[in-house]
């Protein structure tokens, strides 16, 4: 019927076989006219409602300008409208026109109708679809315009060619006015398309971000990237390269969305779980009416049963209870959340891009099971010599053609899926962050705030990598059902035998895992305990320096390592015995399924169509089998963090309306009978509190510790759970919390805190708070940058910039938490008369200021008095005095304290202050010092006054002035403490694999070379066989098939296949001792170096720095590196493997190889440099989430009280976006790169394909098969290998940064061949002569040219003030730094000439930190168990501890936590005093601790030095000067010279520098100081 009509409509034949069946095959021109015209063109009608709907929406037209190229593409469109009524016309003329001869019969056939009314309606279509997208919002291009003029230009290839065919064959034109029209159609049609490429970009669209403007080529070949490729090719990328966001891949609008699913979710899951409560709640009362009543029962019945068994029923009963109560508590703790929501959430946020992924996915998964029956084709074409060659080339196309449009699929997939996970992962870190700023305190409290960190980087980071794949658990059975299927009609049942062995292979790999994972678990504990000790060695290296200990704790280092190391050989083995299992895996399949398909029956002959097209069809199998497992076990790890983001966000909030903000109340504070708990089931803290406070009145809140002062400012500011009462606010808040909340930001933000800046009021504020010395100090002023936690500020400075914070936000009411506290009484006043008090800037604001400060009550308007939670009186100061309350209890307690501190200090508040000048602590030098940099100051304070814990950061100093040295303002050389960690760019020497090489040994590198070699070979020779083997088919073509021969073919085939698997498992083996070996070497040299690293080196590099080197770069080079070591390796032998086979089939495809090798390596050069920055560029703004989000953790209160919440929002949702614009490039770029690379793998095909077909007439079918199959399977390793060699680049460079720190400057040796005699110093004499020292060759000297002599057994105190140098010259007497010029001398040898251990265990120094290592007691004394138990006991009974130790449970095996956390700080004291003792030296340095140890310890420690060290040399630096007023002789320092060296009594008469000091510290004359 059909062709009927359609004859009718051509006037020609439809279709017959003659026209393919010859050399030049062709198609019928009714086809031509009928079937190719309506091709392109249904596309067309389909897709243009899409467009046209734009056109109707007349709502928001939105005329964009009129562009050259639009305007360009509707004249062409026009023009094609013009030759389809032209071509209407000139049928209308040949059948009606006037010189019409033919008689009436003999019309033109209706398609010559037909097709032009057709074209003509379809070309007015394309200029509305045109016209509609030039008005949609944001397009540039239309994807289906461009796919329907390719498909026009490709139909209309086929009329091209017979037409000029025709014409040639007959040597003139027969139509020509059709013959022209067709041509010029043809072009405008070309141009159209070429036009339709071009992307219409707007200059509204600028140039933040080229893929808004990319056109749709651009986009499916990710091309819009390429300038950054090239810009990070030419250089290294920074953050100021990346582009801005599309809307939306932004954070604002993905938390919108996200939030606004969340929502409704959320309530539902709530209403859920209050329904299941309810429900429990009744099912648990009728059980206890059940068990009531049984009770009831058995009680009656129970009478005569004797009372022992009753009791032990009753014990038996309550232990039952107890188990079943523990494990209802954990069910209910489980399911005491709204659960179950996060995922339908995700679900419905992401929905669109979930499913387009899923569209791509399974087109590409379709189109995967195309090329091995392409390859099928292709063989049996090679097989039949009689077909066409013809034939061949278009199974060729057609590979090409299937191939590349896998790749675009697939990329597209993997595209969608990544920024899919990307957003997933932004949402997530956005919800908590936003949960966390409004998170009651219950919530609070149930996670630190490192826990809530993880929430935000471990656990979205999860959900991140399994969205990535999720599309996997629906994808990975359709591939093995679909491989299955075609197995199956390849070989029929036999395929079973190869599937019972993969699916055996799983449970196998399933239990390799689990024992991995293990052993995994283990070797993470010995990391753990390795960084836990080289942490502490890194904070206490001072120590091991002073005592020599060095050797002690790099043999325990050593010795966790070794453990470490033995686990990680173990894993390595197990590494290999599964990849033999996994490399084996093909073979053996293979082996089994062919094995049993020759077997079954002598008919099966295999062929190289059914051996090649299987082989390729268990390749894709091996995928979605390996992948599975791994997809499963992610998705449970994932479902813990699913649980963990449930409970935290779906926790509860705080109450909003605990606090009311009424404006008609006439007090600015009232709370009515008010009583507030931390938690809602707690018993309330503060009990029916009610205070009015009236506004701008100064009250003062007291009470002893645990009165509730605290919770009082927290109730106030809304933080607790109002159990009744209510709380009225009038005006805005400002908080000064008791522990000051600064942020990493510079001062001046830090005080501003989002205010606008305005110079006065700036300027009033930091001088009120006494911070403009510090900022003189400060290297860029208030444009200093503080550090994480307000680092680099004193705990002094800290607590008065967030006073400062305070007092600039103008705010009506002020909440101070005992700011006074941290810092110093003399500056304490000045902040109260400046800022808090009667006269201070604040004098007019309501200010309810919580103090220990009993001076300060006076002062104040009125005073609350608290006493276990409940307002005990309230009045003026005069008022509570008399009343002789609890008031003058508490002033009675806190006067004494006081009393004590202020016994030095008399008369100071009498005094005006405005004569008092505040000096930092930091320049508190004499004023003819000269400017030092950072370091030395730090250097020289590091046992100086910041160490003793007095908070205070600043001093008065009277009527001196702040001397400002001239070159303040030029850094000099060496001023910035801590250099900048360098961040290595560009690619990676060679020389760093050679170091990696030489560490692991040349003869095993060479050797698993060769091994791996030799398995390639194996592989290729099984496949060769099995090309072979099929080739039989061939030779015994009904003929019956030997069975010996059979069996040889197995037999060797088989042996192949386990050859690859053993020669696989021997070089993993070889290469896992080979990278153990270099890990070992690495890590010794590292810890050697760095142990021997001069002291200099530790102040000038943070230990974070150091340890980063031990944990994560260490972590690599055992883990990492071998492992993308052998992948490569693996990687790298199969692509040339797979060259060698196909260039030995069709050698011709050796010319092919270069260029394609060329294009390679470009590609992968410049995406491997923009990769590996992009990288390096998203760490490193990745921390700042996670920084600032710590931050506001700990900062929430104060958050909260100045209402900033979504001021930190904002920022959040900036931080997270400059990470992301550094995350979408590089997920961008891998597509860029994957595209690329396919797209090399498909012309490997293509080639190898067409090449097969060329030289056809020499192949052997097997051969061919062979050939394509490789290539097949080439594009995935191509991939793969450029993913290893950017992988292995990126960690290798672990070992560049461990041998960074190998070649360190090492100070002196420890044992040199001069070695002192075994006794000495046996006196105790020091000379210095003309002693000069500085801390780094560039920098000023610290002592200038000290000489003097110090007899055996004097006791010599050393004085000066900060600054002086009295450190350094303990420092230079241990040669922790060496001398410039001049030398010291002990008991006649210069100490430079013998070695630094030598030295060291000679002298013992009692350091002002008490520092102490984890692990024994016994071991904190003698780490190298020189002594007996008797002589430790001995000494500890001379340091007062023997009670203490010997009433331990483990005495002198006691475990000391990490930094002697479980030991008072007195006791650390005594500790060190024992160490001393033990070492029983003739020279003692006591570099005296001040305010870390009480009086009652002081006493211990000096009466002990005195009687125990009188036959020594002892030096004594004195920060008090009671200590050493009983010495032989004292030292006065001042800027590095002797100033003073004589007795004390003497140097009192003389009146000079010793003197004042001894004034100030209120010492008149000698005999005042005996203890």
């Amino acid at each position: 019927m059909c062709k009927v009509i359609l004859l009718k409509c051509c006037g020609l034949c439809l279709y017959n076989d003659s026209y393919l069946d010859r050399e030049d095959p062709d198609l019928p021109v009714c086809v031509e006219q009928t079937v190719l015209v309506w091709i392109p063109l249904t596309l067309l009608w389909l897709c243009a409602p899409w467009h046209l709907v734009t056109l109707c929406r007349r709502t928001q037209v939105n005329t964009k300008h009129l562009s050259k190229l639009y305007l360009c593409k509707q004249l062409v469109v026009s023009l094609l409208f013009l030759t389809a009524i032209a071509a209407l016309a000139v049928t209308l003329g040949e059948d009606f026109g006037p010189n019409n001869d033919q008689p009436s019969t003999q019309k033109n056939p209706g398609v010559y109708y037909a097709n032009p009314v057709l074209y003509a309606v379809s070309w007015v279509l394309v200029l509305l679809c045109q016209e509609g997208v030039r008005r949609t919002e944001g397009a540039v291009d239309s994807a289906t315009l461009f796919t329907f003029w390719m498909l026009q230009v490709l139909c209309d290839i086929f009329p091209f060619q017979t037409l000029l065919r025709e014409a040639l064959r007959q040597g003139e034109i027969s139509d020509v006015p059709r013959f022209c029209l067709f041509y010029i159609k043809f072009a405008l049609e070309l141009s159209a398309w070429i036009l339709s490429a071009i992307a219409d970009i707007s200059p509204d669209i600028e140039e933040r971000n080229p893929e808004a403007g990319a056109a749709f080529l651009s986009r499916i070949t990710f091309n819009w990237i390429n300038s950054m490729v090239f810009n990070g090719y030419k250089r290294p990328l920074v953050q100021d390269d990346m582009w801005e966001l599309n809307e939306v891949d932004s954070t604002a609008y993905l938390n919108n969305n996200f939030q606004f699913f969340m929502q409704s979710e959320l309530a539902a899951a709530r209403v859920h779980l209050q329904n299941w409560l309810k429900k429990k709640e009744d099912r648990d009362r009728q059980k206890a009416q059940e068990e009531a009543l049984q009770n009831g029962l058995s009680n009656g019945l129970g009478k005569g049963v004797s009372q022992d068994v009753l009791m032990m029923d009753e014990e038996h009963k309550d232990e039952k209870k107890k188990k079943k109560k523990k494990k209802e508590e954990k069910k209910k703790e489980d399911e005491d959340y709204p659960n179950s929501w996060l995922i339908s959430t995700i679900y419905k946020t992401f929905k669109g891009i979930l499913l387009e992924s899923a569209f791509f996915k399974l087109l590409q998964d379709l189109l995967a099971f195309v090329s091995p029956q392409l390859l099928k084709l292709m063989i049996a074409f090679t097989q039949d010599k009689t077909s066409y060659s013809w034939v061949g080339y278009l199974y060729a196309v057609l590979l090409l053609v299937v191939a590349l449009l896998q790749s675009l699929f697939l990329q597209q997939y993997f595209q969608r899926c990544f920024v899919l996970g990307m957003k997933v992962r932004t949402a997530i870190m956005a919800a908590v962050y936003k949960k966390a700023l409004v998170v009651s305190n219950d919530t609070r409290k149930e996670a630190t705030v490192g826990e809530t960190v993880n929430l935000m980087s471990a656990d979205a980071q999860r959900f991140n990598d399994v969205t990535n794949f999720i599309h996997l658990l629906w994808s990975c059975p359709l591939q093995i059902i679909l491989s299955i299927v075609f197995l199956w009609l390849e070989l029929g049942p036999s395929v079973l035998a190869g599937l019972v062995v993969m699916v055996l292979m799983v449970p196998i790999n399933g239990l390799l895992a689990t024992k991995a994972r293990k052993i995994q678990i283990e070797n993470m504990k010995f990391k753990d305990k390795r960084m836990k000790i080289m942490n502490e060695v890194l904070n206490g290296i001072k120590i091991l320096k002073l005592y020599a200990w060095e050797p002690s704790f790099q043999a325990q280092v050593e010795g966790i390592r070794g453990q470490e190391l033995t686990v990680m050989k173990k894993f390595a083995y197990l590494t290999s015995v599964s990849t033999f299992i996994f490399s084996c895996a093909p073979a053996v399949v293979s082996l089994a399924t062919f094995a049993v398909f020759v077997a079954v029956s002598e008919e099966n002959l295999l062929t190289a169509e059914k051996a090649f097209t299987s082989i390729s069809l268990f390749n894709i199998l091996r995928f979605p089998l390996a992948m599975l497992p791994m997809l499963i076990a992610a998705i449970v790890q994932t479902s813990v963090s699913k649980k963990r983001l449930e409970k935290f966000l779906g926790g509860e909030e705080l109450e909003s309306d605990i606090v009311q903000h009424d404006p008609t109340f006439d007090s600015a504070i009232s709370i009515r009978d008010g009583s507030f708990a931390w938690e809602k089931e707690a018993e309330p803290l503060l009990n029916n509190v009610s205070l009015d406070i009236k506004p701008g009145r100064l009250v003062a809140v007291v009470g002893a510790v645990g009165s509730g002062k605290s919770s009082l400012i927290s109730a106030l500011l809304g933080e607790m759970h109002r159990k009744k009462g209510f709380i009225n606010i009038k005006g805005s808040l400002a908080f000064v919390p008791q522990q000051a909340w600064i942020q990493n930001a510079t001062l001046r933000d830090n005080i501003l805190f989002g205010c606008p800046h305005e110079t006065e009021r700036f300027q009033k504020t930091i001088e009120a708070c006494a911070l403009v010395p510090d900022l003189e100090l400060l290297p860029g002023g208030d444009q200093t940058e503080i550090g994480e936690k307000g680092i680099n500020l004193s705990g002094g400075q800290k607590q008065r910039v967030s006073l400062a914070r305070a007092a600039y936000s103008e705010a009506d009411i002020y909440l101070l938490d005992d700011p006074l506290s941290a810092v110093d009484s003399h500056v304490g006043k000045h902040l109260f008369d400046k800022v808090i008090g009667p006269n201070g800037i604040l004098k007019d604001k309501t200010r309810v200021l919580v103090t220990h400060g009993v001076s300060f009550l006076p002062f104040v308007d009125e005073i609350i008095v608290l006493v276990d939670g409940k307002v005990s009186e309230i009045g003026s100061y005069n008022s509570l005095r008399a009343s002789r309350g609890a008031f003058s209890e508490f002033l009675d307690t806190y006067a004494k304290e006081q009393s004590n501190q202020d016994q030095s200090k008399k008369g100071n508040y009498s005094q005006d202050t405005e004569d008092v000048e505040l000096i930092p602590e930091s320049q508190d030098a004499q004023p003819d010092s000269p400017l030092e940099d950072t370091v030395s100051v730090t250097l020289k304070r590091e046992n100086s006054i910041r160490r003793s814990q007095r908070g205070g950061s600043v001093r008065l100093r009277k009527n001196n002035s702040i001397k400002k040295s001239e070159d303040a303002g030029e850094t000099k050389k060496g001023q910035k403490l801590i250099e900048k960690e360098a961040m290595e760019t560009g690619q990676v020497k060679f020389s760093v694999y050679l170091q990696y090489l030489r560490a692991m040994g040349w003869g095993y590198a060479v050797i698993v070379f060769v091994i791996y070699f030799i398995q390639n070979i194996a592989f290729i020779g099984q496949n060769l066989w099995l090309s072979d083997w099929t080739n039989d088919a061939e030779t015994y073509f009904n003929v019956t098939y030997p069975a010996w021969k059979r069996d040889t073919r197995v037999g060797v085939f088989g042996a192949l296949g386990v050859a690859q698997g053993f020669f696989v498992f021997l070089g993993t083996f070889l290469l896992a001792n080979a990278s153990v070996a270099a890990s070992r070497i690495l890590h010794s040299r590292l810890l050697n170096n760095i142990l021997r690293s001069p002291m200099v080196f530790f102040d000038t590099t943070p230990t974070g720095r150091i340890v980063n080197r031990f944990a994560k770069d260490i972590f690599t080079v055992d883990e990492a590196i071998p492992q993308s070591f052998r992948s490569w390796l693996l990687c790298l032998l199969g692509v040339l493997g797979t060259l060698f086979v196909i260039c030995l089939a069709t050698p011709f495809f050796a010319i092919i190889i270069i260029p394609l090798a060329f294009i390679y390596w470009f590609v992968q050069r410049f995406y491997v440099a923009t990769s590996r920055q992009l990288r390096r560029l998203d760490s490193v703004s990745r921390s700042p989430i996670y920084s600032h989000f710590g931050e506001t953790v700990s900062g929430l209160s104060v958050i909260r009280a100045y209402g900033h919440q979504d001021r930190f929002l904002k920022h959040n949702e900036i931080t997270i976006d400059e990470n992301l614009k550094t995350v979408y490039p590089w997920i961008v770029s891998n597509r860029w790169l994957a595209i690329r690379l396919e797209f090399v793998g498909n012309l490997v095909v293509f080639f190898a394909a067409l090449f097969a077909v060329i030289s056809r007439d020499s192949l052997s079918s097997g051969l061919v098969g062979l050939s394509i199959s490789y290539a097949l399977n080439v594009t995935q390793t191509l991939n793969w290998l450029v993913r290893m060699t950017s992988e292995l680049e990126t960690n290798i460079v672990a070992v560049e940064r461990v041998n960074e720190y190998t070649e360190i400057e090492n100070e002196a040796k420890w044992i040199t061949d001069k070695r002192p005699p075994e006794k000495w110093p046996e006196e105790g004499r020091l000379q210095f002569d003309d002693y000069k020292v500085r801390y780094r060759p560039e920098l000023e000297l610290v002592l200038h040219g000290i000489t003097c002599d110090i007899n055996s057994t004097e006791k010599i105190g050393i004085v000066g003030r900060t600054g002086a140098g009295k450190s350094s010259l303990t420092n230079c007497l241990f040669r922790i730094i060496e001398a410039a010029e001049g030398r010291i001398i002990i008991d006649d040898i210069d100490i430079s000439t013998i070695g630094l251990h030598d030295l060291r265990n000679r002298l013992t120094i009692i350091p002002q930190d008490p520092v102490l290592f984890s692990g024994t007691l016994r071991m904190n004394l003698d780490p190298f168990d020189k002594f007996s138990d008797e002589e430790i006991w001995r000494v500890l009974e001379l340091s007062h501890l023997k009670d203490y130790v010997s009433g331990l449970q483990e005495k002198l095996q006691h475990e000391v936590a990490e930094g002697g956390e479980n030991l008072s700080v007195g006791q650390r004291q005594l500790l060190c005093l024992a160490r001393a003792l033990l070492r029983q030296s003739r020279i003692l340095i006591l570099d005296e601790a001040t305010a870390a140890v009480d009086l009652e310890t002081d006493n211990l420690i000096q009466n002990t030095i005195r009687k125990e060290f009188s036959h020594c040399t002892v030096l004594t630096i004195a920060h008090r000067l009671h200590s050493i007023m009983d010495s032989s002789r004292v030292m006065v320092l001042d800027a590095g010279k002797i100033v003073e060296f004589d007795s004390p009594s003497n140097l009192l008469i003389k009146q000079g520098h010793f003197y004042s000091m001894a004034k100030d510290a209120g010492i008149t004359q000698v005999e005042d100081t005996v203890l």
